[in-house]
């Protein structure tokens, strides 16, 4: 498979909020700490984003934001 094929393939199957996620990634690690993710909803409290981080490694990945977007703890976009 041509890396075209498999980029076009992802950016077909990635679900909306991985999409949202790169815009709300503003340090470009990958992955969401509170700060970022309350600039884009400043709803979010600690104890909420604590519950949305299954591994306890203060950020979130996008399992688990998959996750959380599932259980309605965070809106999808």
């Amino acid at each position: 498979m041509t890396k075209l094929t498999t980029l076009t393939l992802m950016a077909i199957t990635i679900p909306a909020f991985a999409m949202a996620q790169v815009s709300a990634d503003t340090n470009g690690d990958g992955v969401l700490t509170l700060d970022e993710v309350q600039a884009v909803y400043p709803d979010v409290t600690a104890d909420s984003f604590a519950g949305m981080d299954l591994n306890a490694d203060g950020a979130l990945d996008g399992d688990e934001v998959a996750a959380a977007q599932e259980a309605g703890l965070m809106p999808s976009e």
